[in-house]
């Protein structure tokens, strides 16, 4: 499928668990490195959010519910791809296929039941981009015993790994999940939250859906006993492979944590779950690398708070800290370039997991591919 003369198109479309809108990323295989040629994002209405947020916690009319938003996340889908597709200039039928992640509503990977969910309807996106659709990647690397979570390593591995460093690749969206690219073997896992938490605060405290750089969280200490309390939880001490979500990181948890700790200015709170999600990231890798003098790159939405990046560096000394704009793609269309990556993995019949990662029996091809 194409040469270096004949572009290989791809689009990735990725709604994470910050839910904060859609992305959508047009990718040139071809070459090497990939090349991105344009990108879109379209923030999330917010009565949808609301109503996708309600929905990752059990409650009334959960089918209808869910129905109705997989096929309103696809419309959405859909003209965050045909914005993409108008604003590139290049004809629907020169892109291959749309990988598309979905929203995740549920992730539950553990025995003797374990599955994930995401919704964004495939066949409504490829009935309105005309564009065949490749989706639902996860589930099949839980019906091989994995966690279904993270994938985005092995493109890491794909775009990032060079023999002679040690690279830890860290995308911190809601939830924050590592890469690390070492010279025998590669690790990853979600460490635990990103910026879920610390959204979540500021948007009850500030009305506002994230803190602009880190700046309420600067403006105050953290509280080490409440850290201390907070990395008590079960899953910072699991050992790999793991994975997790809103299931565990959500309103309800903090609420608990914060029981015995009612006396503390709201800021406090806040510059405390910047230092947990810092202090989550380098004690994960810190368990899991094999030198204290890597290269560590971030992506996703936290690369922009620059309190958190801040607080990494200073938790990891050792460590080069950068975004991921320094080795060649923009911290924003990592994980929509990486669902890029697998939807060509799969029209190629070529596999998407680690095993190492996840946790599966073996190297699997993930997706289902709609045709227009």
């Amino acid at each position: 499928m194409g040469d270096n003369n004949t572009p290989l198109l791809f689009i990735g479309v990725m709604s994470g668990t910050s839910m904060d809108g859609v992305d959508a990323v047009l990718v040139d295989f071809a070459t090497t490195p990939l090349r991105t040629i344009a990108f879109n994002h379209l923030p999330y209405p917010e009565e949808l959010r609301a109503d996708v947020l309600s929905l990752c916690q059990p409650d009334d009319d959960e089918i209808n519910r869910l129905g109705q938003l997989d096929v309103q996340l696809a419309r959405l889908y859909a003209d965050c791809v045909n914005e993409l597709i108008s604003s590139a200039g290049v004809e629907r039928h020169q892109i291959h296929a749309i990988g598309c992640h979905g929203q995740t509503i549920r992730h539950q990977p553990n025995p003797p039941h374990a599955f994930t969910l995401q919704i964004g309807d495939p066949n409504t996106l490829a009935e309105l981009t005309g564009i065949s659709v490749v989706s639902d990647f996860r589930r099949r690397d839980i019906a091989a015993g994995g966690q279904g979570a993270p994938l985005v390593p092995a493109f890491h591995h794909h775009l990032f790994h060079v023999d002679d460093k040690v690279r830890c690749v860290v995308n911190i969206g809601g939830i924050a999940n590592i890469t690390l690219l070492q010279q025998r073997d590669i690790v990853g896992f979600d460490t635990g939250p990103g910026n879920v938490l610390m959204d979540y605060w500021c948007n009850r405290h500030q009305q506002q859906r994230y803190d602009k750089d880190g700046d309420w969280a600067a403006s105050a200490e953290p509280d080490e006993q409440l850290l201390a309390t907070m990395l008590q939880t079960p899953y910072f001490a699991m050992a790999a492979p793991k994975s997790t979500g809103r299931e565990l990181f959500n309103a309800g948890w903090l609420m608990e944590q914060l029981s015995d700790y009612g006396h503390l200015d709201t800021a406090i709170v806040q510059s405390t779950l910047c230092s947990l999600t810092a202090i989550s990231i380098s004690q994960a890798i810190n368990a899991y690398a094999n030198t204290h003098n890597g290269e560590l790159y971030i992506c996703g939405g936290g690369a922009f708070n620059s309190e958190l990046l801040k607080r990494l560096a200073q938790s990891l000394p050792g460590w080069h800290v950068a975004t991921t704009d320094e080795i060649g793609l923009a911290p924003q269309w990592v994980e929509a370039t990486a669902f890029a990556w697998l939807a060509k993995q799969r029209v190629n019949g070529k596999t998407g997991n680690f095993p190492a990662v996840t946790g599966a029996l073996a190297p699997r091809v993930l997706g289902a591919i709609y045709p227009p």
